[in-house]
């Protein structure tokens, strides 16, 4: 019986690994930070609202979603560099730097709302992800229009 169950949890792990693989590019330490950040960032606002007495079941679920969401954005990221870059990475990097300035950035506001004080050293840290989320422009790809051209929906 306990060996079903140990072949059973290798099975699920590797059917894990494999779909992060595939779906992330692997596993890494800037999806692994990122995922610490979203589960810090529920955490710290779940408990910002009970002190606040606002908690709401609604509300967190919209959380949770949204946070779920974040992935599948780094999965269509990951994808759409493997098309524009050959898979370099620049792209999901960008990508999750962007989502890693808004959970920290989300952190130190529910710490705030918690009284905590929040060090400086962490506040300039969500600029430097913010930083890091710019991706350079592609000397490829024509110029955006200047004029104020916006486009109109076809119906």
């Amino acid at each position: 019986m306990q060996e079903g169950m140990s072949n059973v949890i290798k099975m699920v792990s590797a059917a894990m690994g494999a779909g992060a693989g595939y779906l992330f590019g692997g596993w890494g330490i800037l999806i692994n930070i990122l995922l610490i950040f979203v589960v810090v960032d529920w955490v710290t606002g779940w408990a910002a609202a009970w002190i606040k007495h606002e908690l709401r079941s609604r509300v967190g679920f919209e959380g949770i979603a949204r946070k779920a969401a974040i992935f599948l954005v780094i999965t269509i990221s990951h994808f759409v560099d493997i098309i524009v870059t050959g898979g370099t990475g620049l792209i999901q990097d960008a990508v999750i730097f962007f989502y890693l300035a808004n959970e920290l950035l989300s952190i130190t506001e529910n710490l705030g709302r918690m009284g905590v004080p929040m060090p400086d050293v962490l506040r300039n840290a969500v600029k430097i992800f913010e930083s890091k989320s710019e991706v350079p422009t592609n000397p490829n790809l024509p110029d955006p229009p200047q004029d104020d051209t916006t486009q109109k929906p076809a119906v």
